[in-house]
């Protein structure tokens, strides 16, 4: 089994014990991404629709640095701290991603780290 760590310097550094992403064979998994800038370390500025698309961004560095992009990822996962902005995320996404859509679940969650609003992890495979 082949294994890679993934990390890009155009995404949050880890804030704990873990690593971006970890490459297995053709699939990666990334680790949860909160709307930190990346050259700051601090949360976005702005609404959940912002929090929202700098999550995607982060996700989106990481991807790059794998070697795929959006159209790799079949699951995505997206915790809230209040499911009413769901439809947020369906229309920031939609910027994002094209059909075929990854699966996905949406999980209410009481806190997030630094107090984020979202936070969101993936899986990709990668041909």
């Amino acid at each position: 089994m082949a294994r890679e760590i993934i990390s890009t310097e155009n995404a949050p550094q880890a804030i704990g014990t873990y690593s971006q992403a970890v490459k297995v064979d053709n699939t990666v998994y990334l680790s949860g991404q909160i709307p930190l800038i990346p050259e700051s370390m601090e949360l976005v500025d702005g609404d959940i629709e912002a929090q929202i698309v700098q999550v995607f961004e982060n996700l989106q560095a990481v991807t790059d640095a794998a070697g795929g992009d959006f159209s790799h990822v079949v699951k995505l996962n997206v915790f809230l701290t209040d499911l009413a902005n769901f439809p947020v995320v369906n229309d920031v996404m939609a910027r994002y991603f094209t059909e075929p859509y990854p699966a996905r679940a949406a999980i209410g969650v009481a806190a997030l780290p630094k107090a984020a609003e979202v936070e969101m992890d993936a899986v990709l495979v990668i041909e």
